[in-house]
């Protein structure tokens, strides 16, 4: 049985969801005024893997992932860049699907965006001004009343007064307690903004995600995921926001992933030390990237360091190697090797472990190669079927193997057609016993990042 751990209980719990064989989810989805970073892949990554093993389980899963295109950083960027916020958004927007496409993240199955839910969030904000749990204040924007809602601190794990003891006061805001959180602020000059019974403005960033989560889900759905800097105030803010609204639970399971470090250290735009996703995809592979984000537990943080990439390049080199030659059969996962992945998935999506069974998988592949050549084959099936439960081994091993020199460092600048050539040539040498002209030939591979790999069927090769 799938044991997920859940942030607000703050541990692992069956997995049961509230309509059998069906699932509701909902995850934070990009703030799109600028290129998809790290952080961001990691968080897409580890969701679509949730995704891809409830379905795998058979569960009907409804996946929605919005977008926040209207906030406070998409208006400063849009004013430095001088053009209209939905131009800004729109190209980043663009530039965000181009990335997931690349990791070959499945697309979920509502994608709302903020400023198509202002109906929503407007209807949101009144149930809670009537039910006392907001309040308009002196500037005209309106505030959530924290001291209203007793359970607020529970997803934090701390008490009222402890986060209002650390809470920064905020100059010239209008509001009760320096807790207390906007819902609708009012129309400043040169800003976009919507019509509202408290006049002209826009929402706040809290009240987006509990109106288009409640819109597409409903007031009560199975799993809530994120970034674990979501953790507090956004999601604490969105569980007080909802519940206070319609009086009863609105998740029953919270998700968060873990920080992405660089060298050891937290990355942030502030340190400067963080990466876009294209600007790493020009070194790796697209499924370089996808596997370095799996090799860490998704609760636990992710160094991002070269040598951690290259190390999940040599491994993921490993296992298309391991298929290279199998034929693309369709035979059923072998029992055994199902129910060790199965174990390490259905532990808290412990995909650490799930790909030990792929690497186990591919050695015994290995050994069979001059034993059994059939048994191999099943062998690879069941191979390209686990790995496809983690967005893996879906490329032709050769394709992998021989690169395109897209994406991915070290492709060399010779030719498929040039490497085949001067392989054609080595052989003649070989058989004609000329020893040092086909080893001045592979060491001239090697130098363009080509290795050879002699077999009695032949030499094959791959790019370094």
């Amino acid at each position: 049985m799938l044991r997920i751990f859940n942030s607000l209980t703050r541990q692992k719990e069956q997995f049961q969801p509230i309509e059998p064989g069906t699932v509701k989810m909902y995850v934070c989805g990009m703030t799109v005024y600028d290129y998809c970073h790290v952080g961001h892949a990691r968080v897409m990554v580890v969701f679509d893997t949730v995704l891809r093993w409830l379905r795998a389980q058979g569960y009907a899963v409804t996946y929605v992932r919005n977008i926040t295109d209207i906030d406070d950083k998409i208006i400063r960027r849009a004013q430095e860049k001088g053009e209209d916020f939905r131009e800004l958004t729109a190209r980043f927007i663009q530039a965000m699907n181009e990335d997931l496409a690349a990791l070959d993240i499945l697309p979920p199955t509502h994608e709302p965006r903020a400023t198509e839910a202002m109906a929503d969030m407007i209807a949101l904000i009144q149930t809670l001004l009537d039910k006392g749990y907001a309040y308009v204040g002196g500037s005209g924007d309106v505030y959530y009343d924290v001291s209203r809602f007793d359970r607020y601190g529970q997803l934090a794990n701390k008490k009222l007064e402890d986060l209002r003891s650390g809470a920064r006061v905020e100059v010239e805001e209008a509001k009760a307690d320096p807790l207390d959180f906007v819902l609708w602020k009012a129309a400043k000059p040169g800003e976009p903004s919507w019509p509202s019974p408290w006049g002209a403005g826009r929402p706040g960033w809290h009240i987006e995600c509990s109106a288009m989560s409640t819109r597409c889900l409903g007031e009560h759905f199975d799993i809530h995921g994120g970034g674990m800097d979501l953790k507090f105030p956004h999601h604490e803010n969105e569980i007080a926001q909802s519940e206070a609204a319609s009086g009863q639970r609105c998740v029953n399971l919270w998700m968060h992933n873990g920080f992405v470090q660089v060298n050891e250290e937290k990355m942030s735009k502030s340190l400067g030390n963080f990466f876009t996703v294209r600007e790493v995809l020009q070194r790796y592979a697209p499924e370089v990237v996808r596997l370095f984000i799996l090799t860490s537990h998704y609760r636990g943080p992710l160094n991002y360091a070269d040598e951690n990439l290259e190390h999940a390049k040599s491994s993921l080199t490993r296992l298309y190697t391991a298929l290279r030659g199998l034929p693309r059969g369709a035979a059923p996962i072998e029992e055994s090797w199902r129910e060790r992945f199965a174990q390490a998935m259905d532990d808290d999506f412990n995909t650490p472990e799930a790909l030990a069974v792929l690497f186990d998988l591919a050695r015994e592949i290995n050994r069979l190669r001059t034993e059994d050549e059939a048994a191999a084959a099943r062998l690879g099936a069941s191979l390209r079927q686990l790995g496809e439960l983690l967005g893996l081994l879906q490329t032709n091993p050769e394709t992998f193997l021989r690169g395109s020199g897209e994406g991915g460092e070290g492709a060399s600048a010779l030719t498929a057609e040039q490497i085949e050539a001067l392989i054609a040539e080595r052989a003649t040498a070989r058989k004609a016993k000329q020893w040092a002209e086909a080893d001045r030939i592979r060491n001239l591979l090697q130098e363009g990042g080509v290795v050879l790999e002699d077999t009695p069927k032949g030499t094959t090769w791959r790019r370094d």
